[in-house]
């Protein structure tokens, strides 16, 4: 799904609380959450490195599935504890906890979550109730973390989505999960059919005096779905095709109602994080960076796999100790695409001392995205990779936007020739310009994640480009 691109330019977050460090706990009372301060000390030095978390920083404790996922293996490892409790402070004080945690969007963008939450009417005069999406379509090729959580620790994103729709005033969710992800989706709905069954859900939630409701609904396997108003207009029973803002879902969503739209990773922290409170969930990862994430490392590696780990980790550092390295060594990686497809891939001199963040990676004309790595070795294509995620977008494309589905095709014609060199020099410049005519002039942003691989490709491997041009040209005669 690539809404995670909406956020063109990432915002400032909002003045961080001072950063502290909790004592470890696995589960922290709630009466103790109201006295933090009681529990926390002045954080004063300057963290130089990040990663090797130990596993009771870990939020996802069953992200290989090697426990029970049912409701009672959730309640063994601290899920729906005192859920009523945390309810009782009021949704203003939720929302308060994820602002000050300085959790950030995991769908890629990146936005500040409790300031997005925030946005949220807390009262419609006109009747109209709130509504909370979690965006489950998990599309972006080389991303497989939300189908991990709902396989294995789906109690997580049912509590998360009760506690952030109540801190959001919502009467309901809706989770929209991608259609092929069938078995994920019969865990899911498990999960919420126990949790109702339990008094956790609906009526009197969790005995809080709150009701609440979660329908998870099943998409038909578009792409574009994952853009947030494509995925309302979809749940509505229209075309996935994204609208024109304003207006804004958090205003008129789903449904004509104030709607906010989230990811399944995002939603599913924040019960951990109220429990064991936002300095210590803040007091992980590079300030604007915090806490921990879910990394897919996929490609060119000795062991491809999702892993748990801080914010900021070098990239070299997560391959290596998490997938056991690059094929062949890290001398012979070629690039890597470090935030699912939809970002510009960046050469080994960069992955050498890149952090996986936010902040690090845009400063290297990259993004975190989904923190989904495609790791490549020096066997690789690179020409012809990029060509492959050009068809992707140009298949993707709703056709909504003439720049979007012109200029896909274009971009996939002339990428096609670069694969086999039977182009123009000139072309490459030719190339460039239709991405920068692509991006920034469509309704949402598959144009950005049409154009951004291709603009990689031409920033890092333009001489390759021309080589296999001028080899095409002497081998035709």
């Amino acid at each position: 799904m690539y809404h995670r691109l909406t956020g063109k330019k990432l915002l400032q977050s909002a003045n961080k609380v001072q950063r502290g460090i909790v004592a470890h706990k696995k589960i922290v009372n709630v009466s103790q959450i109201k006295v933090d301060d009681s529990i926390k000390r002045n954080y004063t030095e300057v963290k130089k490195t990040y990663g090797n978390i130990s596993d009771e920083d870990r939020i996802f404790t069953n992200l290989y599935g090697q426990r029970d996922y049912r409701l009672k293996g959730a309640l063994k490892r601290g899920d729906w504890y005192k859920t009523s409790d945390i309810i009782s402070q009021g949704p203003d004080w939720v929302v308060d906890q994820i602002k000050r945690s300085g959790l950030r969007g995991r769908g890629g963008a990146g936005f500040p979550s409790g300031l997005k939450y925030s946005f949220m009417p807390k009262s419609n005069p006109d009747g109209r109730p709130n509504f909370l999406v979690v965006n489950a379509d998990e599309s972006e090729p080389g991303t497989c973390k939300d189908r991990e959580i709902m396989r294995h620790d789906p109690h997580k994103l049912v509590e998360g989505a009760l506690l952030v729709g109540f801190g959001m005033r919502a009467k309901a969710a809706y989770i929209y999960i991608r259609g092929e992800f069938y078995n994920e989706y019969l865990r899911l709905q498990e999960a919420v059919d126990e949790a109702y069954k339990a008094g956790l859900l609906g009526k009197n939630a969790c005995g809080s005096g709150f009701d609440y409701d979660i329908y998870v609904h099943r998409g038909a396997g578009a792409y574009i779905c994952g853009e947030e108003t494509a995925m309302i207009e979809s749940l509505e029973g229209k075309q996935g095709k994204p609208r024109l803002k304003p207006p804004f879902p958090a205003n008129f969503g789903l449904y004509s109602c104030p709607t906010t739209v989230t990811n399944v990773e995002t939603v599913a922290v924040v019960p951990t994080i109220i429990r064991r409170t936002p300095e210590w969930f803040d007091n992980m990862g590079r300030p604007r960076n915090s806490g921990t994430k879910l990394f897919c490392i996929s490609g060119h590696v000795n062991n491809p796999c999702t892993v748990e780990e801080e914010m900021s980790i070098p990239m070299q550092e997560l391959i290596e100790r998490h997938c056991g390295g690059v094929r062949g060594g890290w001398d012979n990686l070629l690039a890597v695409i470090p935030g699912g497809s939809s970002v510009p891939a960046i050469p080994k001199h960069i992955c050498d001392d890149v952090l996986m963040d936010f902040d690090a990676l845009v400063e290297v004309q990259s993004g975190l995205g989904t923190a989904s790595l495609i790791v490549m070795d020096k066997s690789t294509d690179i020409i012809n990779a990029i060509a492959r995620l050009s068809s992707f977008y140009k298949h993707e494309s709703c056709g909504q936007c003439t720049p979007c589905r012109e200029g896909t095709n274009w971009l996939l014609q002339i990428m096609n020739r670069m694969v086999e060199g039977r182009a123009e020099v000139e072309e490459i410049d030719q190339l460039e310009m239709i991405t920068r005519q692509i991006e920034g002039h469509t309704i949402c942003a598959l144009g950005e994640a049409a154009s951004w691989p291709v603009q990689g490709l031409i920033r890092h491997f333009r001489p390759e480009m021309e080589a296999r041009i001028l080899q095409y040209k002497k081998q035709s005669g």
